[in-house]
């Protein structure tokens, strides 16, 4: 189970960093006005979302079902903390399908966002990361 914890926690950092970046991206890639600049964000963006976010992202969630499923599930109904981390980590996979859909709006050049709107976005990982960390250390609930 320990291997299964630590791996968990392995893509789960993994994936926030790409969480933590990618909207990082955004902010310059908003504020570009060139060509050069504009394809280097597009590639950086792509490979970031495809190449370690979403596996991170996936692996994340395959190491956090298989602890459930070793034992931890059974216990599920009385633990509200867990309910409320699994709810935070299904907003936070829905935060990282927004994050895909900006990579395909600057891909295809249909970004209508400005950089202040992004430097908002860039927070919400943080919120999430904390809610997420302090539920599963102090089980508060």
């Amino acid at each position: 189970m320990l291997w299964l914890k630590a791996l968990h926690i392995i893509f789960m950092v993994t994936w926030f960093a790409g969480l933590f970046y990618l909207p990082r991206l955004f902010v310059y890639h908003s504020m570009s006005d060139d060509s050069i600049s504009n394809d280097r964000f597009k590639i950086m963006e792509r490979k970031l979302f495809f190449g370690i976010m979403t596996p991170g992202m996936i692996l994340t969630l395959l190491f956090g079902q298989w602890m459930l499923s070793e034992g931890a599930w059974a216990a599920f109904g009385g633990h509200l903390w867990l309910q409320l981390k699994l709810v935070l980590v299904a907003l936070l996979v829905i935060y990282h399908l927004l994050c895909g859909m900006h990579v395909f709006a600057f891909r295809d050049d249909r970004n209508t966002r400005s950089h202040v709107y992004f430097r908002w976005f860039n927070e919400v990982p943080v919120l999430f990361m904390v809610g997420i960390i302090l539920l599963a250390v102090l089980r508060p609930v």
